[in-house]
């Protein structure tokens, strides 16, 4: 057994199974792939990695399961396992890559049962009797114990939410971890959180709601991912990268390849290298346009042109930016009241209250060079019909 010293968690114990895990190439390529893309341009501090991360899942889950008498140890070491390679999908950069990914390859980051069936990963699950199969349904929550990994609360959200916080120096994630994940158990062969817990899933929601705007979806960051995803597909358009290969590839490489691109892609690339960064045309919310903006995000490259059209600029200036619609899962964890199974929701009058603020925050954005910002923010307002708000004046003004 060694330790390794983490900065959230402290000392994480490393058995000879994670030691080894450690040791292999998909793992290693964690190290080169941060947690947060490109939030660095927002946040300085932000270049903690995948690999981190996958360490401190790893000791939450352990920290939960060894409380749990109920858990065979060989499920243990499954779960175990399973959090230490639950990220080993990721493409460069994180999410910045991950709808890019999805739509080429019809897989998503936690479809990793390729990698866990050849190899030295393969080999070293098979020298202690553990399942690939079995592996990747923890990975996706799919199995019982897999819910301490994946579910509506689990162990990942707690990881990231207060390693986000810590690396960005945000004061939002500030997550009772330690209390939640003790007053977590399974009844009825569901995960719960009891009664002693509410407050502390409720500390997790509230984290998860304040970071959405101040890191996930901060303006500066939306930005640059719009324009780091526009380069990559026209890299893919162009092959010069493919979707299959761009999984497997760290940052590095990926900005590389980017850099070196004469085109467009190469242009969008170097202004992200140097700050250089497209503006806010336009940028609303739900108050501003109706639920149905959310209709063309599939078209989202035809309406780009018809901007461009309307403002007289090239299509290459417009990059739009429609966020899915706002999904809280954690809204359906279950929590043992009085001997019974009641949703948080219902539980916690606060986080029933949080529904809707999630809807406040959402943004759809246009984005485009500093100079071309006025005639393209009138032109996206047109187009999409944006609502004029009341203009509150202050004391001062009237």
């Amino acid at each position: 057994m060694k330790v390794v010293r983490d900065p959230i968690h402290g000392y994480i114990e490393l058995d000879e199974l994670a030691l080894s895990l450690i040791d292999t190439a998909p793992m290693q390529r964690l190290r080169r792939i941060r947690q947060l893309g490109l939030s660095n341009l927002v946040y300085p501090g932000a270049n903690h990695t995948r690999f981190e991360h996958s360490l401190g899942v790893m000791h939450l889950a352990t920290t939960l399961t060894r409380q749990i008498n109920s858990i065979p140890q060989h499920e243990k070491d499954e779960l175990r396992a399973a959090a230490l390679l639950h990220d080993i999908g990721h493409g460069p950069l994180s999410h910045v890559t991950e709808n890019l990914i999805a739509q080429y390859t019809r897989q998503k980051h936690e479809d990793v049962l390729h990698l866990l069936r050849k190899g030295e990963v393969a080999e070293i699950l098979d020298e202690h009797g553990l399942s690939p199969t079995i592996i990747q349904k923890h990975i996706k929550g799919e199995s019982d114990v897999g819910k301490i990994l994946s579910s509506e609360i689990d162990v990942d959200r707690m990881d990231y939410l207060v390693r986000d916080s810590h690396y960005t120096g945000v004061a939002f994630g500030l997550v009772d971890h330690v209390r939640l994940i003790h007053e977590m158990q399974f009844y009825e062969d569901k995960l719960v959180v009891g009664t002693g817990g509410v407050k502390a899933a409720e500390s997790l929601l509230v984290s998860r709601f304040l970071m959405h705007p101040s890191v996930y979806y901060h303006h500066v960051s939306r930005i640059a991912e719009t324009m780091c995803v526009r380069a990559i597909e026209e890299l893919i358009q162009n092959n010069v990268i493919k979707p299959y290969e761009l999984r497997k590839m760290d940052d590095a490489h990926l900005l590389h390849i980017m850099r070196s691109d004469e085109g467009y892609a190469g242009k969008l690339a170097r202004s992200l290298e140097e700050r250089k960064l497209y503006k806010r045309a336009l940028y609303v919310g739900f108050n501003e346009v109706t639920e149905g903006v959310l209709k063309y995000r599939g078209n989202v490259r035809r309406i780009e042109a018809e901007i461009a059209s309307m403002a007289g600029i090239d299509t290459n200036d417009v990059l739009i930016d429609i966020p899915r619609s706002p999904e809280i899962p954690e809204l359906k964890a279950l929590v043992k009241l009085n001997g019974k199974m009641v949703r948080l929701d219902e539980a916690s009058y606060v986080v029933a209250t949080l529904e809707k603020a999630h809807w406040d925050n959402w943004k759809m954005g246009v984005y485009t060079p500093k100079e071309c910002r006025e005639k393209v923010g009138k032109a996206a307002r047109d187009f999409f019909e944006v609502k004029k708000t009341t203009k509150q004046f202050r004391l001062t003004e009237l």
